[in-house]
């Protein structure tokens, strides 16, 4: 379907298409009647304003550079799936990089392989203030996930707030043993805000966490460190009565080696993930989750990234999202 242009107002209206764009402005260039019948123009032909074409106005190319650290995992394969179609509505074009590594991400951040674009949303796995090195990009950056620098806008998950909330409910159903099963950090335990989110629902039940009860794969955010972690943990003879993935996709790897052990998903032990991706409504059974409430997290990526193109803000902005919990059958009630 068509999208309504400005022409298509300004013929409903019976006026230029110069007139339109004053009013849009907010120009006092046309009296209140002319205003009037423009606004009902625009509310019948349901025209959006074109924000980034406002912000590049001054003559840039609307080319912006979805960055992610990888295609594989599903959470940054939806994620980038959004974001570009979310700028294209925008009027905005994208070009699709991965940033597999550290120095890619700065390179990618601070425009040393982003050079072609106006602006730069990335989604980061490394990136923090001592990898910029204390440097600000020069063109609008938005980090899309992760720690806030203090050096770009940046859309905050509520990682530790879905945590609390997916752990709280696997111990409201009677569950005591929770099996972490995370992405391989370099202290070799879990770490960050998902992890203190668990720490804290344990806390309110007077529970201890159980080193003996968390594992991790020799890669990160793969269906096969999932299932090579679960499978070590089954291997030690381990008893729970529940396993917790750091995602979804880990969740997915530790439910086949579940599965291949004999381990009855939900009788014997519940399994939840996180990031509400498309594959996680469609496992057997299907996965409790965590959705970190992507529109409004991409929304507030876009609305940040035009807010830079018009040269809005001279400090850093900061966008908190939400999380809530997606009970499927894979957490049921508890023997």
């Amino acid at each position: 379907m068509k999208r309504p242009t400005l022409e298509d107002v300004a013929a409903v209206a019976r006026v230029s298409p110069k007139t339109v764009s004053n009013v849009l402005r907010d120009r006092p260039y046309a009296s209140e009647a002319t205003r009037e019948r423009v606004l009902q123009a625009v509310a019948a032909v349901g025209y959006r304003v074109n924000r980034a074409g406002r912000a590049l106005a001054g003559g840039g190319s609307g080319r912006i550079a979805v960055v992610v650290p990888n295609l594989h995992q599903p959470y940054y394969a939806e994620t980038a799936e959004r974001l570009i179609l979310a700028l294209a509505a925008e009027g905005l074009t994208t070009t699709l990089r991965i940033a597999s590594d550290r120095d890619a991400e700065r390179e990618a951040a601070l425009g040393d392989t982003t050079a072609d674009a106006d602006g730069v949303i990335i989604c980061p796995h490394h990136l923090d203030a001592e990898l910029l090195e204390g440097k600000t990009p020069d063109r609008p950056v938005v980090q899309f996930g992760g720690l806030p620098t203090g050096l770009l806008d940046t859309v905050v998950m509520g990682q530790r707030e879905g945590f609390k909330a997916v752990t709280r409910h696997l111990l409201d159903t009677g569950r005591r043993r929770l099996a972490l099963v995370w992405n391989a950090t370099p202290s070799g335990r879990p770490d960050g805000d998902r992890f203190d989110g668990f720490l804290e629902a344990l806390d309110e039940f007077g529970l201890e966490p159980d080193p003996t009860l968390m594992v991790a794969g020799s890669d990160w955010d793969r269906r096969a460190s999932g299932y090579e972690a679960m499978t070590g943990l089954l291997a030690a003879g381990a008893e729970f009565d529940a396993v917790m993935g750091v995602n979804d996709a880990v969740a997915v790897g530790a439910l086949r080696a579940l599965r291949a052990h004999g381990v009855r998903i939900p009788e014997d032990a519940a399994l939840t993930g996180f990031d509400d991706t498309d594959e996680a409504e469609f496992t057997v059974p299907p996965l409790t989750t965590v959705s970190p409430e992507h529109e409004a997290m991409v929304d507030a990526a876009v609305r940040m990234l035009i807010d830079r193109l018009g040269g809005g803000a001279d400090t850093p902005q900061e966008y908190r999202a939400r999380a809530h919990l997606i009970p499927r059958a894979s957490s049921g009630v508890a023997r």
